[in-house]
């Protein structure tokens, strides 16, 4: 049977797509020959190729590692292909598999997809038949991860958390910040970004991924935050169910296997349970992950960075945060400053917003004079950027920017302090008032929390 088996020049052969040459495949078969066909025509195409004899050598090879596709003959001695697939899918089994059949029977073929399998190939077969096949898988695989990672950014992350992947500004803060990131962007090493609300820690995420050898790979954001804590685990971790289809409720991959190559952006960090923290502790220092119901460990490959706008040695000191977990992710600590310790970008960022969010409402930017533009670089913006994004796009919005901040050189600094208090005041009341007196809606567009409203209004008796 093998002798007709001979590989076809894959220096003439077709294209199978951008995502094979990424790929792990397991050979499974306890024929050599074929081990050696399958092997001698995947290797120069694939990223890793390993192969077992039998289904024991198998088992421990997944034990071992992960592959995204595993090429299964069905009849073996001891115990069929579908046999110990079935098996597998009990205990945890996160790869497609391609079943190798010398039977075409209809039998066989619903056999094959109730084990499981994606899709088999018929005995005697061409190299190009399996090269499709495993590309066919490899395609999919990636679908399915984009699919699911766009469904997790529209549905976790706002308009303004997406934009942008550097930081913008001269200021010297902004500047040290950028040659740090320059720095530890090419490294595995774990980084926790603090800051403000609103100061750009996400920017700052997203930038150092893309300055790193990940940057084609999946960016994945998560708010601790955001979940309820009984979602955490298979939101995170992913699920594996007793059952015999390979549909996305049998078996979901999480955010860990889905960021697989890339980076994780877990912000609020310090909003995990205590019970959390020991099972994110253990992922960290040993990249790997147990999915809920699985029986089986899966190794993943991912870079962490780690967010949040408290004080972190505050919370572990009162008991709200695992000591060992904050020593652990506290690898490069980058604090982002705030918007009024480096006014001197308000503008750069004023005109980044104004020409960005324009364009996408379909109308023509508003010129600022003079008056205004020193009244932006003398607020103090207790929302940081998000305030000042906000404030660009309610101008744009109403067609005249929002009064509030004209504001002349003044007589002296007395003078300037008490009409930068005024302006703050004149303007979060504006949008108290808009926003019909909500001030949890008034922070939501503001781009501060609740408490620096409910503080602010307590100060001025409103």
């Amino acid at each position: 049977m093998t002798k007709t088996l001979q590989p076809t020049d894959l220096s003439t052969g077709p294209e199978f797509g951008p995502w094979l040459s990424q790929a792990s495949i397991l050979v499974v078969d306890d024929e050599p020959g074929m081990r050696n066909f399958l092997v001698k025509i995947l290797k120069p195409r694939c990223r890793k190729v390993a192969e077992a004899a039998n289904t024991e050598e198998a088992s421990r090879l997944l034990d071992e590692g992960h592959f995204d596709v595993v090429i299964l003959d069905n009849v073996m001695p001891g115990k069929s292909g579908l046999d110990w697939l079935r098996e597998q899918r009990k205990v945890g089994f996160f790869a497609d598999a391609i079943l190798i059949t010398a039977f075409a029977d209809l039998e066989t073929a619903i056999r094959a997809l109730q084990a499981g399998a994606v899709d088999f190939v018929l005995k005697p077969f061409r190299s190009n038949q399996i090269l499709n096949a495993v590309a066919r898988c490899i395609d999919r695989m990636q679908l399915r991860r984009e699919n699911f990672l766009l469904r997790h950014e529209l549905q976790s992350s706002e308009r303004e958390n997406r934009r942008g992947k550097r930081l913008l500004g001269k200021s010297e803060k902004i500047s040290a910040i950028r040659e740090t990131l320059k720095r530890v962007a090419p490294m595995p090493s774990t980084v926790l970004i603090t800051g403000e609300p609103g100061t750009g820690k996400e920017v700052a995420a997203r930038s150092l991924h893309a300055l790193s050898d990940r940057a084609d790979r999946p960016f994945v954001t998560f708010n601790c935050a955001g979940i309820p804590d009984n979602m955490l685990e298979i939101e995170l971790f992913g699920h594996v169910r007793d059952r015999g289809s390979d549909d996305e409720e049998a078996r979901r991959e999480g955010l860990f296997l889905n960021a697989s190559g890339g980076t994780l952006f877990m912000d609020e960090v310090a909003e995990l349970p205590l019970e959390f923290q020991s099972a994110l502790l253990r992922v960290i220092e040993t990249k790997r992950i147990r999915p809920v119901g699985s029986e089986r460990e899966v190794p993943i490959d991912v870079r962490f960075v780690f967010a949040d706008n408290s004080d972190l040695r505050k919370a572990v000191t009162k008991g709200e945060f695992r000591a060992d977990l904050f020593y652990r992710i506290n690898v490069l600590h980058i604090q982002m400053p705030p918007l009024r310790e480096r006014l001197e970008d308000v503008h750069e960022l004023t005109d980044k917003f104004m020409n960005e969010i324009s364009f996408e409402l379909g109308v023509k930017p508003i010129k600022l004079s003079s008056a205004i533009r020193r009244g932006l670089s003398r607020y103090e913006w207790p929302g940081n950027v998000h305030e000042l994004r906000n404030l660009i796009e309610r101008s744009l919005i109403l067609g005249e920017f929002v009064p509030g901040f004209e504001s002349g050189p003044g007589p002296d600094k007395e003078q300037a302090d008490d009409s930068l208090q005024s302006i703050e005041r004149q303007h979060i009341l504006r949008v108290l008032e808009e926003s019909g007196n909500n001030r949890a809606e008034a922070a939501r567009r503001l781009g501060i929390s609740r408490k620096t409203i409910d503080r602010k209004c307590a100060m001025w008796n409103d």
